[in-house]
């Protein structure tokens, strides 16, 4: 069997090469599984956005900026590596480095857009309930939102050159440079995550604290929150309602994240983690970019009637009798 430094050095960044080949052949399932649904379920959020004036809203724009995101990894990162997980480890492809900076080129840009994506729809969610409608209004202007996302795309650009350093993590051969690229990693997830739940906590007690406030606010992008708004439940059941679908969506990214933070901050303190824990932590962050476009929608009833509108929907068994009958 190879060791840690040979998986590192000539492998997918998250495929391990067993000894045994079924291994292998599960991952390459599970990220084909992974790309269909992620590539299928973030195209049709961006063209519902697109398709229907109500879902045309701030918070959605970040929503389809992190579904475009999502897309780089889903549709053009997680096909190769179900592809390379069944190339014999001397393949030439795994070996030329040209490859390897590409496909780290393509999972950096996407996650790095993602995880900004996620912040802009927490800050917003959190400036449209706990601010004045017209401090949101003059903060979240036209051009305002353009140059947010512009700037989450810019910035996502800095880093993509580290991303290869990550393929030494953990070797015994890895140099002070991947580790600290490893470190700097690390830290941006654990201080975005930090925002991301200061946001949607905040957005907790604001409406446990003043139900009547949310339940009076006219504003059109409020069904985009995690919670349903109109109509309003009881005001005790609204709160209930509210802190279990903020809890679930801050659970489900946590997930997602965390076990790659703690996983890059052992290696760095302490020992680097065995290779199989480095794969699983980073195929629950890549995980999310299949979960995203589920995660910001599955609550809201907009979204739900237009994908009922565009999705293909099968006669009731009276259909076909009532319509011959009503031929001459």
């Amino acid at each position: 069997m190879p060791n840690a430094s040979s998986w590192s050095a000539s492998s997918p960044l998250l495929l391990l090469w067993e000894d045994s080949s079924g291994t292998r052949i599960f991952l390459s399932l599970l990220y084909a599984v992974l790309a269909i649904s992620g590539t299928l379920s973030n195209v049709m959020v961006i063209y519902l956005v697109f398709s229907f004036k109500k879902l045309q809203t701030t918070s959605n724009a970040f929503i389809v900026n992190g579904c475009a995101a999502d897309l780089s990894v889903c549709a053009l990162w997680m096909p190769q590596e179900a592809v390379l997980g069944l190339l014999p480890p001397n393949s030439s492809s795994l070996r030329s480095a040209e490859y390897r900076l590409l496909r780290g080129g393509l999972l950096g840009l996407g996650l790095t857009v993602s995880l900004a994506s996620h912040l802009l729809v927490a800050f917003n969610r959190y400036v449209l309930i706990t601010k004045l409608p017209s401090v949101y209004q003059a903060l979240y202007q036209r051009k305002h939102t353009g140059c947010m996302i512009g700037l989450s795309w810019a910035l996502a650009l800095l880093p993509v050159p580290l991303l290869p350093g990550l393929w030494t993590l953990g070797s015994a051969q890895s140099d002070g440079s991947s580790r600290y690229t490893a470190l700097l990693l690390a830290l941006a997830v654990l201080g975005q995550t930090a925002l991301l739940l200061h946001c949607y906590l905040g957005i907790v007690r604001r409406v446990r604290g003043s139900a009547k406030r949310v339940s009076v606010l006219n504003f059109h992008l409020l069904h985009q929150l995690p919670f349903p708004a109109a109509p309003p439940p009881p005001r005790r059941a609204q709160r209930r309602l509210s802190s279990v679908s903020v809890l679930l969506l801050c659970c489900v990214f946590l997930l997602g994240t965390q076990p790659l933070v703690w996983v890059s901050l052992l290696g760095f303190f302490l020992r680097p983690a065995p290779p199989a824990l480095q794969a699983a932590s980073w195929l629950l962050l890549c995980s999310l970019s299949a979960l995203n476009p589920l995660l910001y929608t599955w609550r809201s009833e907009e979204f739900r009637r237009a994908a009922r509108s565009v999705l293909p929907r099968a006669e009731g068994p009276a259909a076909a009798p009532r319509q011959s009958a009503a031929a001459p």
